[in-house]
């Protein structure tokens, strides 16, 4: 009788094992606004739509980056507009840092890749440029001129 109990022990702590290893147990946010890409962007808090920083991101995309991108339809690339909803603010800075690494490694990246078969350039922005664009798709985003 202790043997039967023994094994119905063991057997429950296996599968308390298996769920932790298994993530069940975790909370991690899934999905692709949970995706922060692969770059040098870890982590970004955003506040209030700047915008200033907003027209200078107009200004850099459509310079470097209207040859192959539209806000409201797909051109070379993906539509723009909505962006920001569906993709987290590091991913999308990332993709505009860093593309060829983000097409080789990022799952999203990767997709897109496949849809469009057109490697992104990359523009050579600085951090602070990317940002500026990602505050001119927030405010697109957020239907304020």
């Amino acid at each position: 009788m202790k043997r039967k109990y023994a094994w119905v022990s063991l057997l429950f702590l296996f599968g308390i094992v298996f769920l932790i290893t298994s993530g069940a147990c975790s909370k991690k946010e899934e999905g692709p606004l949970a995706d922060k890409g692969i770059g040098p962007v870890k982590s970004i808090t955003l506040a209030t739509i700047d915008p200033q920083k907003a027209a200078l991101g107009q200004q850099i995309f459509q310079s470097k980056c209207s040859a192959c991108h539209k806000l409201d339809e797909k051109y070379v690339g993906p539509a723009l507009k909505g962006v920001t909803q569906r993709r987290a603010p590091e991913w999308i800075l990332n993709q505009i840092l860093n593309p060829t690494e983000m097409t080789q490694k990022d799952p999203i990246a990767k997709e897109l890749l496949a849809t469009y078969l057109t490697q992104m350039t990359p523009q050579n922005l600085t951090e602070d440029e990317a940002k500026n664009v990602l505050e001119y798709f927030r405010q697109v985003d957020s239907g304020k001129p």
